[in-house]
């Protein structure tokens, strides 16, 4: 019995061992060093100005806002409620503000997010516009923008709302994509209305 006995010990001792080196060989391993929480910035900036220049020295874009910080480990950049200038192809300026904004390190890729307003002033034979959307992303540099969001078109006489909008400022294009409704108004009172 005594042989018995630890002839037992020994079968157990063996399959605790075997059933630790089991564990430990199939365990998850953790990754390379993981970072927990947000990105840390490489820097940032408070009441500031950018401005982007394309490779023939002219502006793309232009940003503002009350704060900007740069990721370090990608180089894009993040800013609070800025106030942005994109110029079309006529180097005429479409100003507007979003929630926030994130560019890419290039400056080829900027995401308006939240809600988004743009405005053209009127200029030579062009009449004012303003758009009203919510994620926009544009290509200042391609001088293109488009949103899968609702979208309002005003100009003065017409409003336009549809879903999903498509731009292009080179040739001066807005495409609402669905849903498309229109209000027309007269740009000038009948004369009837105005004898009243």
């Amino acid at each position: 019995m005594d042989r018995r006995y630890w002839l037992l010990v020994i079968v157990l001792a063996l399959l605790a061992a075997g059933g630790q080196l089991l564990f430990w060989l199939t365990r998850e391993r953790p990754g390379p060093e993981t970072f927990a929480g947000p990105p840390r910035s490489d820097y940032t900036l408070t009441d500031f100005t950018m401005n982007a220049l394309d490779a023939a020295g002219q502006r793309t874009f232009q940003v503002s806002g009350p704060r900007l910080s740069r990721r370090g480990d990608d180089g894009s950049i993040f800013v609070t409620t800025p106030d942005y200038l994109l110029v079309d192809g006529s180097g005429h300026p479409w100003r507007g503000t979003s929630d926030a904004a994130w560019v890419n390190q290039d400056g080829s890729l900027i995401k308006l997010q939240g809600h988004v307003e743009m405005h053209r002033a009127a200029t030579g034979a062009g009449r004012p516009v303003d758009v009203v959307t919510r994620d926009l992303t544009t290509w200042p540099k391609d001088k293109k923008m488009e949103t899968a969001a609702p979208a309002t078109i005003t100009q003065p006489g017409s409003i336009l709302s549809g879903v999903g909008m498509r731009g292009d400022l080179n040739t001066k294009t807005l495409e609402l994509l669905s849903d498309v409704h229109s209000t027309l108004q007269p740009k000038h009172p009948t004369r009837a209305a105005a004898k009243k």
